[in-house]
């Protein structure tokens, strides 16, 4: 399985650590004391969303499309 990949903007906190925000996923908004804490949050937070999302859409229909760069 192919990993997937994601964009985050990291913003630096004035008082010291930093926020960052998912691109492809909105909602994924996550802090962190460090750039590895912030990593590992966005991670989880990002994955706990795919979860949801995955969840919600299993009694739907699926297409999956791609598109190209």
């Amino acid at each position: 399985m192919n990993a997937r990949k994601f964009t985050i903007q990291v913003i630096k906190s004035p008082e010291g650590g930093f926020t960052g925000r998912c691109f492809e996923l909105p909602a994924a908004i996550s802090e962190g004391d460090t750039m590895e804490q912030l990593e590992s949050n966005m991670k989880q937070v990002i994955s706990l969303i795919l979860e949801s999302i995955e969840e919600k859409a299993k009694p739907d229909q699926k297409i999956i499309i791609e598109i190209p760069n």
